[in-house]
């Protein structure tokens, strides 16, 4: 059942801010307090306001299982094989090989005030970044398959 035209509307209008707001929590997990789980159940929470503003039918029309299913994997296969590459460079499992190789991500963090430096930490950033994929496709699917018990149409 699809709840009122203003909540579909608060919704669609709302959604794009939670986005936002959640991925800069992923993307700035390393300088300030978040990181990829917050950031992903951020994010998840946008797509939970949806999928209570439409109805299941209308959500699986738009966004289905298998879409967050692989995005979940996603998450977990850029998690892997960062953590995998450090191996390629002979040093040990998730060992910080981006602080080493090149201009990206390499900056040293700056003593005293954060200066809100995006380009520091190394494989840091990229693994928030995978664990937030991963959070929310995970919460996303859970809350779909919770919802699959409202199958009814009217």
């Amino acid at each position: 059942m699809n709840m009122s035209k203003i909540v579909r509307e608060a919704a669609n209008l709302l959604f794009p801010f939670i986005l936002v707001f959640g991925f800069y929590i992923v993307l700035h997990g390393h300088l300030t307090p978040g990181g990829g789980f917050q950031g992903g159940a951020v994010i998840a929470t946008g797509f939970v306001l949806l999928f209570v503003a439409y109805s299941y039918p209308q959500i699986t029309e738009r966004i289905g299982v298998g879409a967050l299913h692989n995005t979940e994997t996603l998450g977990l296969l850029l998690f892997i094989v960062t953590a995998l590459i450090a191996l390629g460079f002979g040093v040990t499992f998730f060992t910080n090989w981006m602080l080493d190789i090149g201009p990206i991500l390499n900056n040293p963090v700056a003593f005293g005030p954060n200066p809100g430096d995006l380009n520091t930490a190394g494989v840091i950033p990229v693994m928030n970044l995978a664990v937030g994929i991963e959070v929310l496709g995970a919460l996303s699917v859970i809350v779909l398959y919770m919802m699959s018990g409202t199958k009814e149409t009217i």
